[in-house]
């Protein structure tokens, strides 16, 4: 299948203001069973400067800066992809010591896997909610993955949140509601919290609607399982992920893959107005 993804972002301001340098990331990442064609940015007011670069975790985004002022920021990114086949559970995991919770990475991961398994407070009941769960899936690493992934579907409604951090996890869970970014970043630390390496992706997620498509920026969580690499898990939708998740940005703290990273020197107020298509050619 080949998609075409046009994001429209404008940042709209009640007087001028000087940009300071921003990076910019809506580079859909070439995945084995995703391929990027073609990228294409345009951005008004014009950068001076334009350099594409990797970042600490190596996600691919567009650092710019600036020299006019200017009451207007857009970026218009077009992308065009082609989905490869792919089944999500054709693997094993290795050791085969990963496949019962709970496991022990060894050192060499444990450093370089180091900000993924950061864990922060979370309360007991959040924890047993976990426990529970393991408990019902009888350990297994993946039947535990899929049926918590699942059940917060089940269990946590899903509203729009169009900007903002994510809430606390705690603060997600006695709600029992929370945004995309949310229930991730509650995944997240409640895996972290069981020895797990969580890191937080945003991007794309492309699915069928029956009504007038309504695309909006997504997030879910990545783990890490040797024989598997980084596996995807959507607690949004209740899956693992497939070809038709689109990731741009991928880390351990979940500031480093907003699509927009910057500052003004200025005293105005601004607009943020956002629009997503994702067309299947």
């Amino acid at each position: 299948m080949k998609f075409k993804i046009t994001h429209h972002t404008e940042y709209v301001f009640d007087s001028e203001v000087f940009l300071e340098p921003h990076y910019l990331r809506f580079r859909p990442r070439q995945t084995p069973y995703v391929d990027v064609s073609n990228f294409s940015m345009t951005i008004v007011s014009e950068p001076i400067g334009h350099r594409v670069i990797q970042d600490e975790e190596n996600n691919v985004l567009d650092f710019c800066w600036f020299e006019e002022l200017t009451n207007t920021l857009t970026i218009i990114a077009e992308s065009i992809l082609e989905t490869m086949p792919y089944n999500p559970f054709n693997f094993i995991l290795h050791p085969q010591s990963f496949n019962q919770l709970p496991f022990q990475y060894n050192a060499q991961q444990k450093k370089l896997l180091f900000s993924t398994l950061e864990k922060q407070p979370i309360s007991p009941e959040l924890i047993d909610y976990g426990t529970r769960l393991l408990e019902a899936s009888n350990f297994n690493t993946i039947q535990y993955l899929a049926n918590l992934t699942s059940q917060l579907h089940k269990d946590f409604s899903v509203v729009y949140r169009e900007v903002g951090s994510p809430m606390l996890p705690d603060e997600t869970f006695q709600l029992k509601k929370g945004s995309c970014r949310d229930l991730t970043w509650m995944q997240i630390n409640l895996l972290r919290q069981q020895g797990i390496a969580a890191r937080f992706v945003s991007g794309y997620f492309y699915f069928d609607m029956e009504d007038e498509p309504a695309y909006e920026l997504h997030a879910w969580v990545e783990v890490f399982l040797p024989g598997i690499g980084w596996l995807g898990l959507d607690p949004s939708h209740g899956i693992l992920t497939g070809n038709t998740h689109f990731p741009i940005a991928s880390s351990a703290h979940f500031e480093n893959t907003m699509p927009v990273s910057g500052g003004i020197r200025g005293s105005a107020t601004s607009k943020l107005i956002t629009q997503l298509s994702i067309e299947k050619l």
